[in-house]
């Protein structure tokens, strides 16, 4: 068949780009209108009278004598100290992520490798206990956490979402072991390495690309986690989203949305930079769990 024939007709060309144009626009319209937004003041960004307001900005330049302002990212950064809950985040998804895939890889490996029966069901109970209400398992660890005098610290809440996470990690990388065939782990024995020298240096290098795609995933659970941090942190402790739901204020504690809306751009953006820089190895690392070895 020529090149020719193969070539899209130039409606269906036309219609596929308008497509692909108006779906990134809807996708990417709630974080540049937040981002817009953010530097407003909370009168014109959730103006009821006029919506153009968000826009235009009066009142932001009725007050600062001009149309934007850093007002918010001001308030939430120096005033309520948002750097804290950022360096706490940072602190949690570095430690979730490398244990996670520390266990992960580890136990992924060797059951992928046993040839045991009870590999499958051990995999099973895992995947029950992924499938329950991370709430459910909270509240199990509050009490001997009381008890013990544990709540409220980074440590604790690293534990609980290690449990949690741990199940999807193991399932993840046992899938991209099993695409990885067995001779490759018996040439190099051969070659004289020893079982965890094979693994090491032969079959971690070829599905990098893997425990990559596993490790974002892990570190987007702990980033974006709500329920376990904020039951299990005290404030002082807390993570982004967590600080994030706290400018919202409550019935009794009035809150400040824009320092909300400024939060939540600045939580937002490393993530856009995290993916577009491991972009490469999350096609390939999802493409090699898609596909037999």
């Amino acid at each position: 068949m020529s090149s020719t024939a193969r070539r899209m007709p130039t409606s269906l060309r036309i219609l596929t780009t308008g497509f692909i144009a108006i779906w990134l626009v809807l996708a990417a319209f709630p974080f540049l209108w937040t981002l817009w937004g953010s530097f407003k003041v909370e009168l014109d960004f959730f103006s009821i009278s006029d919506w153009t307001d968000a826009l235009t900005g009066p009142r932001t330049e009725a007050i600062y004598d001009r149309p934007f302002t850093g007002a918010g990212y001001e308030g939430a950064w120096v005033q309520e100290e948002f750097w804290r809950a950022v360096l706490n985040t940072s602190i949690v998804c570095f430690f979730v992520v490398c244990t996670s895939l520390t266990f992960g890889t580890l136990g992924g490996y060797a059951l992928s490798r046993s040839g045991y029966r009870y590999t499958f069901w051990l995999l099973i109970a895992a995947l029950i206990f992924r499938a329950m209400p991370p709430i459910t398992l909270v509240s199990g660890y509050l009490q001997p956490f009381f008890a013990w005098n544990l709540w409220g610290i980074l440590p604790t809440t690293i534990i609980v979402l290690v449990a949690i996470n741990q199940p999807f990690t193991l399932w993840m990388l046992h899938s991209f072991f099993m695409k990885i065939p067995k001779d490759l782990d018996e040439s190099a024995k051969v070659d004289g390495c020893t079982q965890f020298q094979a693994f090491r240096y032969v079959i971690i290098p070829v599905m990098w690309p893997g425990v990559i795609t596993t490790g974002l995933f892990s570190f987007l659970l702990a980033y974006n986690d709500f329920a376990v941090t904020a039951m299990l942190l005290s404030k002082e402790n807390q993570t982004m989203v967590p600080k994030i739901a706290s400018f919202l204020g409550t019935t009794q504690v009035e809150g400040n949305v824009m320092f909300a809306v400024a939060a939540v751009v600045s939580a937002t953006a490393p993530l856009f930079v995290l993916v577009l820089f491991f972009q490469r190895q999350i096609v390939s690392g999802l493409t090699a769990g898609a596909v037999k070895g």
